[in-house]
């Protein structure tokens, strides 16, 4: 498959939302503190009793995000094949009011990103996260921080394989939802 990342305009954020970011949860991570682990954690894989659909588009949709951000440190990536968009990536940087930014201007986040589910496993989400690599170290960040959360076991995996570490978990940081674990992945960029 030939993969193409192109950076595009904020004003597009409806194209970019037609991905959808959903996933079937059938196991998940149970996170536990390992003091004999280099990384301090032990991610052991439990699988769910009923499996579901976490959509995290019904939580925060892509096109609301100019309403609650000043997206003009924030690049917009898009993936595609033979000219069809099969998947995105939002990162951002020196962003107010952006809290995983840590009020840090070498640290960019990678807030989003997502894969046409028939395409996934094929190498987009790798494509992507070294687009939005490069477009970290060009904007002068140091490190690049992903959030997921232990009910995203592909994420997870996908976010460890690309040499991110996972440094801090946070259980009860959902309200909405108090049974997720928060976890930061985070990568040296250059």
């Amino acid at each position: 498959m030939n993969i193409v990342v192109t950076e595009e305009p904020h004003w597009k954020l409806d194209d970019y939302a037609q991905i959808p970011m959903s996933l079937e949860v059938d196991e998940i991570f149970e996170v536990a503190a390992e003091k004999s682990d280099p990384l301090g954690y032990k991610l052991t894989r439990r699988a769910v009793h009923v499996p579901y659909i976490k959509d995290y588009d019904a939580i925060e949709n892509p096109r609301d995000w100019s309403q609650a951000f000043d997206l003009s440190n924030w690049g917009l990536l898009v993936a595609s094949s033979n000219q069809v968009r099969i998947g995105g990536a939002a990162v951002a940087f020196d962003t107010p009011g952006l809290i995983m930014l840590e009020e840090s201007r070498d640290i960019a986040v990678l807030w989003d990103i997502r894969v046409s589910p028939d395409v996934r496993g094929k190498g987009v989400g790798s494509a992507l996260f070294k687009a939005a690599e490069k477009w970290a170290i060009a904007k002068g960040c140091r490190e690049l921080k992903v959030e997921t959360q232990n009910i995203n076991v592909p994420a997870c995996r996908f976010y460890a394989k690309q040499g991110c570490v996972l440094r801090a978990i946070r259980p009860n940081a959902y309200r909405e939802f108090p049974d997720e674990v928060q976890m930061l992945w985070f990568k040296k960029l250059g």
